[in-house]
């Protein structure tokens, strides 16, 4: 089942980039196009981690909406950037993480990276390190030809020696970026624990993350986690950023309770639609009355499928009459009536939690638009429509909203206007050529130099980076 039909308000969108065995690398200009690493969406996480990293970018110089935290749906505890203005976060970290603290600090070492320069640096190393291979490859395999024009022992000998060349030559290179990246790491802690420092907030977070993963450097990259591999931790790194964290004036600081009661429900959430129901339910027993508790089983029982259903809205339901105004709870029972093909009961859920986000949710927007042409009646078009024309401004490359703004469009049989929804979505996705298909077909239907012409034109004109 994907990610996007089985998570509340998780939209599932595939991002390609090309990630260097380090913590940093390289990525398309084009960051949400084709294949590759499994994002999901949520307007509860994303918000809660815009709060965790938002006084940390700025304090590393990075401003307020320039660097996005994306959630990667990997059950591995990691996290890394691959350009300046992306900070990728797996499930696992979040999941694993027991205190908004230890994400806090993962979040403020990955800006010491972005605020370093460190993407920069390893292009050009990468550049510098890919002439200088090609140099030793023709020098190697010169040698090798050498040897076998010339026959004999000597000429065996001298080819042995080509090889030599040629993997004497990748070691240097390999020793020259894993020395690079030492530096980085190290110049990456003290950037971070500088910018907690900044923000009064402590690095025992930070400590704890790499304290954990210091020991996985004796095993072999089968038995490691991905976050030890990418971030190797020395002894004497180590060393010295527990000496750092400790002498800290704000070493003591705890996180505010409401903060950490945020943490507690993200975790639950994830939990609930990530994990088997049978390992939700041993993880929050019945005796745990707690709301993340009660969050996670809700979630859980409509994972159960069957009766399932009518027991996680009983718990969507109890959760709404405690907290009426929490529009998580509201999603989520219009979510589970929605993926159980109840989209008209799920429409008055998903308008509350809209109205209790004052309207700017773009996902929830999103969601309840296709509620809305779920049903079939023509008397909920119009309104789709705005919701999603609402969305895409917020957030220009959704290419769910486009998708659905298409289904909208042909619903009121404005096929030119549909045909560009859709190249649009598929543009977003990644799908290139799909997309300029289907702007082609757009063209034909709207006025020459228009708007919405220009628009299907830059579609049909783009050219991707190789």
């Amino acid at each position: 089942m994907s990610i996007s039909t089985r998570i509340s308000g998780f939209r599932s969108f595939v991002l390609s980039c090309f990630v260097v065995t380090v913590t940093v690398g390289l990525l398309p200009a084009q960051p949400a196009r084709a294949q590759g690493l499994p994002l999901i969406r949520d307007t509860e996480i994303e918000l809660l981690l815009n709060d965790y990293s938002q006084k940390i970018f700025r304090a590393a110089g990075l401003g307020t909406g320039r660097v996005t935290v994306r959630i990667v749906n990997n059950e591995a505890f990691n996290a890394f950037v691959v350009d300046g203005r992306n900070v990728f976060m797996n499930t696992g970290t979040l999941m694993m993480a027991n205190t908004p603290n230890e994400v806090i600090g993962v979040l403020a070492h990955e800006a010491g990276h972005i605020a370093g320069g460190h993407m920069a640096a390893l292009r050009s190393r990468i550049a510098k390190d890919q002439t200088r291979a090609l140099l030793i490859q023709l020098l190697g395999i010169g040698a090798m030809i050498g040897g076998a024009v010339s026959g004999g022992d000597s000429g065996r000998e001298i080819g042995s020696a080509g090889q030599g060349v040629m993997m004497g030559g990748n070691e240097l290179i390999m020793r020259g970026l894993t020395a690079e990246r030492r530096s980085q790491e190290s110049a990456a802690d003290q950037a971070g624990l500088s910018y907690l420092n900044a923000t009064q907030q402590s690095g025992r977070g930070m400590l704890a993350t790499f304290e954990r993963f210091a020991g996985q450097e004796l095993f072999s990259d089968a038995h490691r986690d991905a976050f030890a591999r990418t971030h190797p931790v020395a002894t004497d790194r180590l060393a010295r950023l527990r000496q750092l964290v400790e002498t800290s004036p704000y070493f003591n600081n705890t996180d505010p309770p409401d903060l950490q009661a945020r943490h507690d429900m993200m975790r639950a959430k994830l939990s609930g639609y990530m994990e088997p129901p049978a390992t939700v339910f041993n993880r929050y027993p019945v005796s745990n009355t707690s709301f993340p508790a009660r969050y996670a089983r809700a979630i859980a029982s409509f994972r159960q499928g069957g009766g399932g259903l009518e027991q996680a809205i009983s718990g969507a339901d109890a959760l709404i009459r405690d907290q009426p105004n929490n529009p998580y709870f509201w999603e989520i029972k219009g979510d589970f009536l929605q993926k159980a093909g109840r989209a008209q009961e799920a429409i008055g859920p998903l308008r509350k939690a809209l109205q209790l986000h004052k309207g700017d949710a773009p996902l929830v927007s999103v969601q309840l638009a296709q509620a809305l042409l779920q049903t079939k009646q023509a008397q909920y078009t119009n309104e789709a429509v705005d919701l999603l024309r609402k969305a895409v401004q917020r957030e220009p490359d959704n290419a769910s909203a486009y998708n659905t703004l298409g289904q909208a469009y042909y619903d009121k049989g404005l096929m030119a206007q549909a045909e560009l929804a859709r190249a649009q979505g598929l543009f977003y996705f990644g799908a290139v050529k799909q997309a300029q298909e289907f702007a082609k077909r757009a063209q034909n239907g709207l006025k020459a130099g228009s708007p919405d012409w220009v628009k299907a034109d830059d579609i049909i004109n783009f050219k991707p980076q190789t």
